[in-house]
């Protein structure tokens, strides 16, 4: 069976270093944060199974870092105990919630059960620079604001993220793209590619989408 991976996230050493000994020796791999700035690093980099959130980081505090995490479950681990907070939290995407100080084995036992939920893989989020493309939920994110696409712009860009820097022919995309938009034509790939560059463009950052002359198109790394 393969080792899952659970990111920490917490600016406290020692419940850090508790939470990562424990972990390990229930033959989990653990990866550590010690900021919200850190974390967003650290998924941009990897994909754990499960992530323990601490809600009191400096830099971005766990509920500004919450909204960014796609497709995995996340159990707070905070001091703030008001029903309130649990409440906002879960409907904001937490799978669980749990007041600092926790008993260690309830901890185990409910990271045992979102492990469980998630037995079968999670469809993967692919990322480039800002933009993740979370093929779960189908939703399409740059620096956590969703941008909403058609079928045929979202089958593009998917397709473009998971080889992101190369170079893809139009024939290909065509024929890739084919099963799920039959409407996109040899004529119409252009203006929804035109559309599917406006609007992540709308986003205030950069044209992630570039023409390859004589070739096709290619997502930028940046």
């Amino acid at each position: 069976m393969d080792t899952k991976t659970i990111a920490i996230i917490d600016d406290d050493v020692s419940i850090g270093d508790m939470l990562e000994e424990t972990l390990r020796q229930e033959g989990y791999r653990t990866l550590r944060a010690w900021s919200g700035t850190e974390a967003l690093y650290l998924l941009s980099q990897n994909h754990p199974d499960l992530i323990l959130l601490d809600l009191m980081l400096p830099g971005l505090n766990g509920e500004e870092v919450l909204p960014h995490i796609q497709g995995i479950p996340v159990i707070v681990l905070s001091a703030k105990g008001d029903i309130q907070d649990k409440v906002s939290l879960l409907r904001g995407g937490a799978a669980d919630y749990m007041t600092k100080p926790f008993d260690i084995r309830e901890l185990l036992a409910r990271i045992a059960v979102q492990l469980r939920n998630t037995v079968s893989p999670l469809a993967p989020v692919y990322r480039a620079g800002d933009l993740a493309v979370d093929t779960a939920s189908r939703q399409v994110l740059v620096r956590g604001a969703e941008v909403r696409l058609t079928r045929t712009e979202y089958a593009i860009l998917k397709l473009l993220i998971q080889n992101p820097g190369q170079a893809i022919a139009k024939g290909v995309i065509l024929d890739r793209i084919s099963e799920d938009t039959p409407d996109c034509t040899d004529s119409s790939l252009k203006q929804h590619i035109s559309n599917l560059r406006r609007k992540l463009k709308e986003t205030g950052y950069h044209d992630y989408i570039e023409s390859v002359w004589g070739i096709g198109f290619r997502l930028s790394c940046k």
